[in-house]
C-alpha cells in the first residue's frame, strides 16, 4: 500500500530533464558573447579665433583724406565753362529787354565778350582748343578733362535751339512767338545756373554734375 502511494507520487509531479547542450544549440555562440561597449564622438570644443580687426580698419579708411585738387586744375576747369556761358547769353535778350536791370548784372563781363567777340570765329576756335587741347590730351588729368568735356557737350546742346528756330521760323507775333520767347528765357536760366554751379565746384575743387549733361560727358572719356 505504501509503495503503490509512493508510485503514484512520483507519476504526478514527473521532472523533464532536458539536456544542456540541447537548450543551447539553437542559439549561436557569438549572440552569447559579451556586449561590446558602444564608444560615442567626444565633443571637441573649438578654439575661438581672433576678433578681426575690421573695427580698426573702417576707422583707419575713414581717417583717410583724399588728396586736395591743385589750383591749376581748378582754373582751367572753372574757364572751361566760359565758353558755353559767353554763347548762351543770345538767349536772354528777350529777359534783358523786360528787365533792363538784369542787366546790371552782367556788366563786368562786357569787357571779356567784347573781346572774345572781336576775335573772327571766336567759337569755333575755343571750341576746338578746348575738346582737342585739354579732352584729348592725357595729359591733363581726369578732372579737368571731365569738366571741359561736361564744357563741350553743353556749347553743343545750346546750339540745338537755334537750328530748332530757322527751321521752324515761328515769326514776330503769334503762339510761335511766345514759344520761342519762353524757350529762350528757360534756356538762358538753366545756362547761367549751370554756369554759377561749375564754377563755384570747380573753385572748391569739387566735380560738378550738370544734368543732362554729365552721362553724355562721361561716355566721352
Amino acid at each position: 500500500m505504501a509503495s503503490s502511494i509512493a508510485l503514484l507520487h512520483l507519476s504526478a509531479t514527473p521532472k523533464t530533464l532536458i539536456p544542456k547542450s540541447y537548450v543551447f544549440s539553437s542559439f549561436p555562440s557569438s549572440t552569447l558573447a559579451a556586449p561590446r561597449s558602444i564608444s560615442f564622438p567626444q565633443l571637441v570644443k573649438r578654439k575661438s579665433k581672433p576678433k578681426s580687426n575690421i573695427t580698426c580698419m573702417s576707422s583707419y579708411n575713414n581717417k583717410k583724406t583724399t588728396t586736395p585738387t591743385p589750383a591749376t586744375d581748378r582754373l582751367i576747369s572753372a574757364v572751361a565753362y566760359t565758353l558755353p556761358f559767353f554763347n548762351s547769353l543770345q538767349y536772354g535778350r528777350y529777359l534783358f529787354f523786360q528787365f533792363p536791370k538784369l542787366g546790371l548784372l552782367f556788366e563786368p563781363l562786357i569787357p571779356l565778350l567784347s573781346l572774345y567777340r572781336s576775335m573772327p570765329y571766336s567759337s569755333f576756335v575755343a571750341f576746338f582748343a578746348l575738346y582737342l587741347g585739354v579732352v584729348r590730351n592725357p595729359s591733363f588729368s581726369h578732372y579737368v578733362r571731365f569738366n571741359a568735356m561736361q564744357a563741350v557737350t553743353l556749347d553743343v546742346l545750346l546750339v540745338l535751339p537755334l537750328l530748332i528756330q530757322r527751321i521752324f521760323s515761328p515769326g514776330r507775333a503769334g503762339l510761335g512767338y511766345k514759344l520761342m520767347v519762353w524757350g529762350h528765357n528757360g534756356i538762358f536760366v538753366f545756362s547761367v545756373f549751370c554756369f554759377v554751379y561749375s564754377v563755384v565746384s570747380s573753385i572748391l575743387g569739387r566735380t560738378p554734375y550738370l544734368p543732362f549733361v554729365a552721362d553724355a560727358a562721361a561716355r566721352q572719356l
